[in-house]
């Protein structure tokens, strides 16, 4: 990453899919490093030897928990998102309005008897990551899709306060998509369900960010998805977990071995912003059996400014059997396009790959324009 100090604290304080407190625990080791092993006593022995005495005199040890640390039983529910906000081509007027109206639907989108087209006969459900909802992601891309002539749908999944462990983000209106991922992945069947019944479609196209493409893959492949989808196209998602500039690593280790430092974070940064973390074991079940389900075409964009999926190269999908993936990196043919993991919503380009992704025919040419980072839509608010 090459973006200013200043810059990355801005981004961290209201970026989606992971927190900058829970990932700020270890060094940074790349995706092809292999992870060091340790045994339960040498980490634990490592660790002690660390701590200072306390004031009062007393010795303090790291706590060795052997039974499992994923059981945190938090909760979380979903909404449909109402009430339609106005269409906006940059993350910070989405943002603010989004604040004011938490609730407020993408422009486009859950109209009222919308009817699927022949030429579009899959309705689109927008799902979208960590700290954001259904408008302040959306906001850009949902009135593209309707005028080009999609039945758009989105909600607001994984909604939890802290006494619920969704962490202290849920504070701040608006900030959902905390709740535990497979919760929402439920939450996500339950909707899917709503929209075909809603259009009489059999099968529906998914546009997800960031947390978004793990809730819908967890959604694919346990919640029986995978017969009532068709496509699905990510933006910036967190297929593999983040280690925001590889810090993630050690915590997960560390947790991993049973002295659980990222489970002390959890009733502050919220239960969805652990399981993104590189190597959880939310991932090792998720990917366990490959990347993709047969039968779904899937399209993944990353941007190389991305400061929380990162490296940005873990956004891309491997192809298993019967399933087509399109990895796409958002700067190739187009370096101007300085979008960043929430601008990339607000992107001209992104919105044509998206409706390219979904329809070729209707959609075969690619945008390129300079969108900056952290403002997004050409630089307009």
């Amino acid at each position: 990453m090459k973006h200013g100090i200043a810059r990355r604290a801005l981004g961290t304080a209201i970026v989606s899919g992971v927190t900058a407190l829970a990932m700020s625990l270890g060094a940074g080791v790349s995706a092809a490093d292999p992870v060091p092993q340790f045994t339960q006593q040498e980490l634990t022995d490592y660790l002690n030897a660390g701590l200072r005495p306390a004031t009062n005199g007393g010795q303090p040890r790291a706590i060795v928990d052997t039974g499992s640390s994923s059981g945190s039983g938090a909760r979380s529910h979903a909404t449909a998102a109402v009430g339609e906000g106005p269409e906006v081509s940059a993350y910070l007027a989405a943002f603010g309005y989004g604040l004011t109206h938490p609730d407020a639907a993408p422009p486009g989108a859950n109209q009222a008897n919308c009817t699927p087209s022949a030429a579009h006969p899959r309705p689109v459900v927008l799902v979208h990551g960590t700290w954001l909802n259904a408008y302040d992601t959306f906001a850009y891309l949902s009135p593209q899709l309707a005028r080009a002539g999609y039945c758009v749908f989105a909600f607001n999944y994984g909604r939890s306060n802290l006494l619920e462990g969704g962490g202290i983000g849920p504070i701040m209106p608006g900030r959902y998509g905390v709740g535990p991922m497979e919760d929402s992945a439920r939450q996500l069947g339950a909707f899917v369900d709503r929209v075909r019944s809603a259009t009489g479609a059999d099968r529906v196209d998914i546009v997800a960010h960031s947390q978004g493409g793990p809730v819908s893959s967890q959604y694919l492949k346990f919640e029986g998805g995978a017969d009532k989808v068709d496509k699905v196209v990510t933006f910036g998602a967190t297929h593999h977990g983040t280690s925001l500039m590889g810090m993630a690593t050690l915590g997960r280790l560390i947790t991993n071995l049973g002295v659980n430092i990222l489970g002390f974070y959890e009733p502050i940064v919220g239960v969805a912003n652990i399981q993104q973390a590189v190597g959880s074991s939310f991932y090792s079940i998720l990917n366990e059996h490959g990347d993709t389900v047969p039968g779904i075409e899937y399209t993944a964009v990353g941007t190389r400014h991305d400061e929380v999926s990162n490296p940005y190269e873990w956004t891309f999908l491997q192809p298993g059997p019967d399933a087509t993936v399109h990895n796409i990196t958002l700067q190739d043919g187009c370096a101007q396009d300085m979008s960043d993991h929430l601008t990339i919503m607000y992107s001209p380009r992104s919105a044509s790959i998206a409706l390219h992704a979904l329809d070729p025919d209707s959609a075969p040419n690619l945008e390129c324009t300079f969108n900056p980072w952290m403002i997004g839509g050409s630089g307009k608010l």
